[in-house]
């Protein structure tokens, strides 16, 4: 995969992030640019002849290392190693879309990283949507051989480069490690929206539910993009047959209503993402033969579409617990009280507790973070994104998410089987869970 800071998507980091895929430097042209700038570069220039933060008006020269040192201080569990690979993809080509002014020999050294799977040792806690300048600074040691990569093959010489002060500041001033985190939550949630579809066609098989709120003239007349991609999907799978019912429960009715306007808020997130992925976020921005003071680290952008598809994700659940809910009338399914292989039997009941505890998670999940803010470094830095929390609840939601929709697979796929013993669950569930998940 070609890095070449214009064209990078979140299913993309996903494949590096998680090794299907290595990477390749497009031009350097635009890293070498802004490097040749910076070089030229007379009078304060925040990070490079200042302090950061409130010292921004005390020149500093040389002391860029020491701002390293001093921001790798996380705290918390260590990430993920397939989180931080992510997070080394996007710096990379944010680094290659110019405008850092880091110096360009540093780009490949990250990239044989990436391809020969060493990640740094992230903490989970450190970043407040104004920059992951504790999972960057990490990184950063690693790099100057201060301190060891987390992962690595055995018998692989650790890579390391000599930054330079100047190129301290410039290296961190980024949120990569909180795109990364969004783009792997995307790109995996859109797998389960899509095969939550497959999972409500079931259910309107295994009820007999009506198609008929899918028909294409009903859609016409309301066209919202995600609504039709939902109903054109479930028409293709139900095809044209008639309901037993005048009119179904919400939970068939409205889903192309419900769940599309799910898609739609995952779109939106999708595309404010990869801009951001494919962005020169840096300050200060090498541009011309200047450095612009900016603005463009803050993740208000992203925190805002993450809180609305995180808020997005709860009623399509809902739905799911609504259709959960149907399945265990006998006048929807013909079948006993619960799908019980005999009557009096608890069937599947079970199922709607697991379910409506996972719902419950979602709802924690989807508590705003841009309803809140804070004021640090004596008051220089007065407002923050948390787009950080953003990205890791939106990580978050994926299990419980998968798991509603895994109980009302096993739900469905009861009922349209043969009558079954009570028994344990759990491997059903997490039958469910795989077949959600499989390519």
């Amino acid at each position: 995969m070609e890095l070449d800071g214009a064209g990078l998507t979140c299913a993309q980091v996903h494949a590096v992030a998680y090794g299907t895929a290595q990477v390749t430097i497009g031009s350097l042209d635009r890293a070498r640019a802004a490097w040749g700038t910076a070089q030229e570069l007379t009078g304060p220039v925040y990070g490079r002849s200042t302090g950061v933060g409130a010292n921004k008006d005390i020149q500093v020269e040389g002391g860029g290392l020491d701002l390293l040192r001093s921001h790798a201080g996380g705290a918390g569990a260590l990430v993920p190693a397939e989180q931080a690979r992510g997070m080394l993809a996007v710096r990379l080509n944010q680094l290659l879309a110019g405008g850092s002014g880091v110096d360009p020999g540093l780009l490949p050294v990250l990239a044989e990283a990436i391809n020969a799977g060493f990640t740094p040792p992230i903490r989970t806690y450190g970043a407040i949507g104004t920059g992951d300048l504790t999972a960057l600074a990490t990184t950063a040691l690693c790099l100057l051989g201060e301190m060891g990569w987390r992962t690595g093959p055995d018998g692989v010489p650790a890579p390391h480069y000599p930054l330079a002060s100047g190129d301290a500041l410039p290296f961190i001033s980024s949120g990569a490690a909180t795109l990364a985190d969004a783009a792997l939550a995307c790109h995996r949630l859109r797998g389960l929206l899509d095969a939550a579809v497959d999972v409500a066609a079931l259910s309107f098989g295994a009820t007999g539910a009506s198609a008929e709120p899918v028909a294409a003239l009903v859609q016409e007349a309301r066209p919202h993009p995600g609504q039709a991609i939902t109903a054109a999907r479930l028409r293709e799978l139900l095809g044209d047959r008639p309901g037993t019912r005048i009119q179904d429960p919400y939970g068939f009715r409205a889903f192309a209503q419900v769940h599309g306007a799910t898609v739609d808020a995952l779109a939106r997130a999708e595309q404010v993402i990869e801009t951001d992925l494919n962005s020169a976020t840096e300050n200060p921005l090498i541009a011309g033969s200047l450095a612009w003071h900016n603005g463009n680290f803050h993740s208000a952008p992203v925190a805002l579409v993450l809180d609305t598809l995180r808020a997005a994700l709860v009623p399509a659940a809902q739905l799911s617990t609504a259709r959960l809910a149907t399945l265990m009338e006998p006048g929807y399914t013909g079948r006993p009280p619960f799908l019980a292989g005999r009557t009096g039997g608890s069937g599947v009941l079970i199922l709607e507790y697991v379910a409506q505890d996972a719902l419950a998670e979602l709802r924690h999940l989807a508590t705003p973070v841009t309803t809140g803010t804070a004021v640090i470094s004596r008051g220089a830095e007065d407002h923050a994104g948390f787009a950080t929390q953003a990205a890791r609840h939106a990580l978050r939601c994926l299990e419980p998410l998968e798991i509603v929709l895994a109980c009302e697979r096993v739900a469905a796929t009861r009922a349209l089987g043969e009558p079954v013993p009570d028994r344990p669950l759990t491997a059903d569930i997490e039958d469910a869970r795989r077949a959600l998940t499989a390519p």
